[in-house]
């Protein structure tokens, strides 16, 4: 996976992924792999600061749950409402993106 391209879309790819239900963060990882075959392999040093700032810019809400194995709860995050919004206009840009890329690119 080329990172240019995941910098660039991972607000898109997030937003997606909370957009069916709250989890919390290796349970965001192991979606991310499992709807992509292992193509998104998130590391917990980049997942967090993009969760953490989502979260400041009121795109997602989190509170804490079920505790971990640690005995820790486990840090939940959901799609607002604005998110939800977000999430549509991000859908419509990367549309409109990657048709214009398949038209230079010829496919």
């Amino acid at each position: 996976m080329n990172p240019d391209l995941l910098r660039g879309n991972l607000d898109l790819i997030l937003l997606s992924i909370l957009e069916r239900r709250p989890l919390y963060g290796f349970a965001i990882i192991q979606e991310a792999k499992d709807r992509t075959d292992g193509y998104f392999e998130f590391k917990e040093g980049s997942l967090y600061p993009a969760l953490h700032r989502l979260e400041v810019d009121g795109l997602l809400a989190a509170q804490f749950g079920e505790a971990g194995r640690n005995g820790k709860p486990r840090k939940y995050y959901a799609i607002t409402d604005l998110g939800r919004q977000r999430l549509a206009q991000k859908r419509e840009e990367f549309q409109t993106f990657t048709g214009a890329v398949h038209r230079l690119a010829g496919s």
